[in-house]
Order: C-alpha cells, then sequence, then structure tokens
C-alpha cells in the first residue's frame, strides 16, 4: 500500500533551519508526499523549492498555543498565502474550551475561514487537552464553523494522535469534514491504521520510517538462496545414485 498522498511532511521546530527546510523539501519530492507543513517564515522559500511539483507547501497559524487573538491569526493566514501557502492550519483557543466560550470558539474559526475562503483550513484541536466530551463539542463547532479539516493534536502538548480521538471525531462529524491525525505516528503500520479507522490525512515528521520494501527482498533473496544450496544437493545426489547404479563388465 503506497500511502504517500495521503502524508503531511512537517517540519515545525523553532529551530529549523533554511538546510533543514530545504531538506525536507528533498525528501518530499523523492518520497512524493501530499504535502510539507512548514512554520510561516518558512513558507516562500518552500514554494520556491517545490515550485515544479504537485507537492502543498501548507504552514500554521496561532502556533502552537491558539490564545492569539483571531485578528492576529487571520493577518499571519493572509500573509501566508500571499507567500505561497495553499493549506492553513489553526490553534484553536484551549482558554475558551475550558470557559465554555462556544460562541468564541466558532467566531474564531468562521472569521479565519471567512478570510482565506477556498483555501483549506485545518483546525488543530489538541486532544491531549481535552475530554471525550470537549473533543465531540469541538467538532460539532468546527462542522459550523465551515472548517474543512479537523486536526488532532499540535505535536508541541502531552501526546499526539489516538485512534481512540479519531473514532470520536469520524462518529461525530460522518463526512462532514476531513480529519488529519497528527503527532505519534512514527511508522508505516500505525500509519495504515489511522487511515483504517476514519482519517484522511496524516502529519509525519523527519522520524517517520516509510514502509520496509527490504524485508520482503531479504526474504526474497533467501529463499532463492536456499533454492540454489537445495538444487545443488539434490544434483549432486542424482549424480551420485547414477554413477553407483551403473552397470560393471
Amino acid at each position: 500500500m503506497n500511502i504517500s498522498q495521503y502524508l503531511d511532511y512537517t517540519l515545525l521546530e523553532s529551530t529549523a533551519t533554511e538546510r533543514d527546510v530545504i531538506d525536507l523539501c528533498n525528501n518530499a519530492r523523492t518520497n512524493n508526499y501530499y504535502s510539507i507543513c512548514v512554520n510561516g517564515c518558512y513558507v516562500s522559500l518552500a514554494k520556491q523549492f517545490l515550485q515544479d511539483t504537485k507537492i502543498k507547501v501548507s504552514t500554521v497559524v496561532g502556533f502552537p498555543l491558539g490564545s492569539m487573538t483571531t485578528k492576529a491569526k487571520i493577518y499571519e493566514a493572509q500573509q501566508a498565502i500571499e507567500d505561497g501557502a495553499e493549506e492553513i492550519g489553526m490553534v484553536i483557543n484551549l482558554g475558551y474550551v475550558k470557559s465554555k466560550n462556544y460562541v468564541s470558539i466558532l467566531k474564531d474559526i468562521t472569521d479565519v475561514k471567512m478570510a482565506i475562503g477556498s483555501t483549506p483550513l485545518k483546525v488543530i484541536i489538541e486532544i491531549s487537552e481535552l475530554n471525550k466530551n470537549e473533543i465531540v463539542k469541538i467538532s460539532e463547532i468546527c462542522i459550523d464553523a465551515k472548517a474543512d479539516f479537523i486536526e488532532t493534536s499540535t505535536g508541541f502538548s502531552k501526546s499526539g494522535a489516538t485512534l481512540t480521538a479519531i473514532k470520536i471525531i469520524k462518529k461525530t462529524i460522518k463526512d462532514a469534514a476531513q480529519i488529519k491525525a497528527s503527532g505519534d505516528i512514527l511508522d508505516f503500520e500505525s500509519a495504515v491504521k489511522y487511515l483504517e479507522v476514519g482519517a484522511d490525512r496524516l502529519g509525519i515528521t523527519t522520524n517517520y520510517k516509510g514502509q520496509n520494501t527490504n524485508t520482503r527482498q531479504n526474504r526474497n533473496s533467501k529463499i532463492f538462496k536456499q533454492y540454489l544450496e537445495s538444487a545443488a544437493k539434490k544434483s549432486e545426489s542424482t549424480n551420485s545414485n547414477s554413477i553407483s547404479n551403473k552397470t560393471t563388465f
């Protein structure tokens, strides 16, 4: 199974250098990932290196805390799009969630979505900070706000995506939006599991280990070697029997 077109290759560390971003772009080319995600200051650089590919450039706003003003998030998003970003991820205001200020959460998401128009908006809800009821409520608000994706995590909190959270979100929103599982997806087997339970896109980092195609190759090589050895022994046995069975006159 080739899942490269489900993967968002992400580099959001504060210490990421220009060289790191260029390497990210080159690796995305090699593996044909769907998109790369970098901090806003590197959007134009990434766009330059990927301009002759179909790989999308995305970025994040209000990241990683989500407690910035809506106006600040809108400015970041619009500037990023001007620089070449094709998808925007915004972090919700968790303080509003804990205050049960659902009106402000709805307005925050709606205003950003209206400001960026047809550009896909991923709303990062940070599941490690939410209980089940909060995940359900915020997922419902994301749908009301016309978000394109609900994303599980920033990667900067207690933990990343969980299969349980994806199932909860999927049950809540059905097909009204897409789901991005992000954080702690480190290998091919885990990635497949997230897709199977309802995720539409996966956020991975440079720690991700893809499908090990060498395993089958090594296994086949071993089998072929065993076959050759067996054939050689069989040939020797046949020749030996042939000699011993010859009639002497």
